[in-house]
């Protein structure tokens, strides 16, 4: 049976590409992708139909021009070779195009039509919300929550839900005869240094990931849903943000309006799962309950959270004064959503307990720490990765080991498994791009007026997908105040470059101009 179906799939892409007529991975990949995201349009527009109905029209007619666009698009190409200098142009301009389009709905609903705010600063934040929303940072230049419809809101939920485990992987999902090729695809998206090949065929790989990570999303909201407090709709719209990581929520005081210490701890959980790698829970699901405790990262991830919490709920008890139980609850819950690089809020006002940004220094430089590390390969989560710290600082060590003895080999080791020199070379040249982005980024922000402090923990908040900055871009906070319309669109491609880790944005336009040189020669 199953041979069955395998033939008739390979006889359905042998018609499909007999009728095409431009063979471009990169064009059909992006098809499967805007299509894809025109799904959750029309969904929304449902919602929003049977509930506010203030924003259905744009809703549904961004839905139309998706899809039409989408499958215009999937009719006229077809799958090329996917060459390695060809997947970073698939991705990076798969994500471009959907954080264009992404915006669409927030264009034509006027989401950010206020007085005194023209149309090209309307265009910039709704891009800017888009790209926040896509590359799960969560940041947002809303002030006023009040102008989205509920199915709109939902929406800019579902875009973090999708940007969480990536749309390239889906696509992979559903293009099997991509091959290897599809391995490359899910590894210039995947967060992290590599991706983990599941089973033998990359479609399958990509199809258990979205299925655990749906089954987190699912988890999450039936645990939410079953609390008294947060409704269906409320259940539903953290659960997608939590699993990816991403920190939006409908509610301008996000997490901080339920007030519920149930609800931070059902949410920390979900962010903790959502921060590990999700090749393990896949793992445990099928029957591997040890995978966790042999995974070096792992352990490390839990004692960094652990250690990191500890000592923020030390220096609010002892340092600001703040009562134990107050402190506890806020710093743990603080650290868990930017060491999971989630970014949600526990604040219930400017003044209250959960605003970090009212903390002492040494707290707030924890949290900066945890903002700039991040959590896990292979997770949802942004930042460095656990991972490459511990083999940088594996090298480290080797480097002072070598001084003393110089003749020694003593290879980098990860937990038990010796790293290659070249996964050395990669990741060490990836730390250096990814300190002087945060550099450049800094001096850039300055330069366009603004505050060092805000300039500093939006770069590394962008770049590592954390939402919330220091500062006057603080958890209570829009982005829309402290930062020019230049900067925003600045932040915009930061945060596409920090969801996918550098590389494919960088260059994506190396092979457009390889092609370009070849025509020429």
């Amino acid at each position: 049976m199953k041979s069955v179906r395998d033939a008739q799939a390979r006889r359905a892409t042998e018609l499909h590409m007999a009728r095409s007529q431009i063979r471009s991975t990169t064009l059909h990949v992006m098809s499967i992708a805007i299509i894809s995201v025109s799904a959750a349009m029309f969904i929304t527009a449902l919602l929003e139909r049977a509930t506010t109905d203030q924003d259905t029209g744009a809703l549904f007619i961004s839905g139309l021009v998706t899809v039409g666009l989408g499958a215009s698009m999937w009719w006229v190409t077809a799958p090329g070779s996917v060459r390695s200098r060809d997947v970073f142009a698939a991705v990076g301009w798969t994500w471009i195009a959907i954080t264009v389009i992404g915006a669409l709905p927030y264009v034509l609903a006027h989401t950010f039509a206020v007085p005194g705010v023209g149309f090209t600063e309307e265009l910039t934040n709704s891009i800017f919300e888009s790209a926040s929303g896509f590359s799960c940072t969560g940041s947002s230049a809303l002030t006023d929550f009040s102008r989205m419809g509920r199915g709109l809101a939902m929406y800019r939920q579902a875009t973090q839900f999708y940007g969480g485990m990536g749309i390239v992987v889906l696509a992979v999902a559903v293009l099997p005869f991509l091959g290897v090729g599809g391995l490359d695809l899910m590894t210039a998206e995947a967060p992290g240094p590599s991706s983990d090949r599941l089973t033998p065929r990359v479609s399958e790989t990509a199809k258990r990931l979205w299925a655990t990570y749906a089954l987190l999303t699912v988890s999450i909201a039936v645990a939410l849903i079953v609390l008294p407090g947060p409704s269906v709709y409320d259940g539903i719209a953290h659960s997608m943000s939590a699993a990816s990581t991403g920190g939006f929520s409908p509610h301008s005081s996000s997490i901080g309006y339920f007030d519920s210490v149930w609800v931070e701890i059902i949410l920390m959980a979900g962010m903790l799962v959502g921060g590990a790698n999700f090749a393990l829970h896949w793992r445990a699901l099928v029957g591997d309950r040890g995978c966790y405790s042999r995974d070096p990262e792992f352990r490390a991830y839990v004692l960094m959270i652990v250690a990191s919490a500890a000592i923020v709920v030390g220096f609010l008890w002892l340092g600001d004064g703040m009562a134990l139980g107050t402190a506890a609850r806020v710093g743990i819950f603080n650290t868990v959503s930017l060491g999971t690089s989630t970014g949600y809020g526990s604040a219930t006002g400017e003044a209250s307990a959960g605003n970090f940004v009212l903390w002492a220094p040494a707290a707030q430089m924890v949290l900066l720490f945890l903002m700039l590390i991040g959590a896990s390969t292979g997770s949802t989560s942004g930042g460095v990765k656990i991972m490459r710290l511990q083999v940088l600082a594996a090298h480290s060590i080797r480097s002072i080991r070598r001084s003393q003895h110089p003749r020694a080999v003593i290879p980098v080791r990860h937990g038990s498994a010796a790293v290659s020199e070249d996964i050395v070379t990669r990741m060490a040249g990836f730390f250096v791009v990814y300190l002087l982005l945060i550099l450049f980024g800094v001096v850039s922000l300055t330069l366009m007026d603004s505050g060092f402090i805000e300039s500093v923990g939006a770069i590394v908040g962008a770049l590592g997908g954390m939402g919330p900055s220091l500062g006057e871009a603080g958890p209570t906070a829009s982005f829309s105040d402290p930062f020019s319309q230049p900067a925003r669109l600045f932040l915009s491609l930061y945060m596409l470059i920090g969801r996918l880790e550098i590389f494919p944005i960088l260059l994506m336009f190396a092979a457009p101009w390889r092609a370009v040189r070849d025509r020429v020669a």
